[in-house]
């Protein structure tokens, strides 16, 4: 285990972590490389944290993504949401989504419930 890891500050550390990351990514779990692809894994995701913003996902969008991944309808959602022109109504924003519309969106995409409570 390469035991000069310290805090990313700078773009050329950062590179460098990605790389040893990108590197070892499949390390034997208990090896020292496992080891220290833990340590990288916080190293790097502090760095992007700190650096990079990346935005969460719009809820709608990603039911609109999980839906045409499993190729389903709009229609599809009406057991979960209600009458299709209220799914329609939801999907464009219309309409915001209750707490037993994300459970079931949940339970029936796969969608974490944070994505689909996320302020937008």
């Amino acid at each position: 285990m390469n035991e000069q890891w310290k805090v990313l500050k700078t773009n050329e550390q950062y590179k460098i972590a990605l790389k040893r990351t990108i590197e070892i990514f499949h390390a034997e779990e208990g090896t020292p490389e496992d080891e220290e692809l833990d340590l990288l894994l916080l190293l790097v995701k502090d760095y992007e944290t700190r650096h990079y913003n990346i935005p969460d996902p719009d809820p709608l969008e990603v039911i609109k993504l999980k839906l045409e991944e499993k190729g389903l309808k709009q229609k599809d959602l009406e057991h979960i949401i209600g009458s299709k022109g209220y799914v329609s109504q939801v999907l464009s924003g219309k309409k915001e989504l209750t707490l037993k519309m994300v459970k079931g969106l949940h339970n029936f995409l796969g969608i974490s419930a944070d994505i689909l409570i996320a302020d937008r």
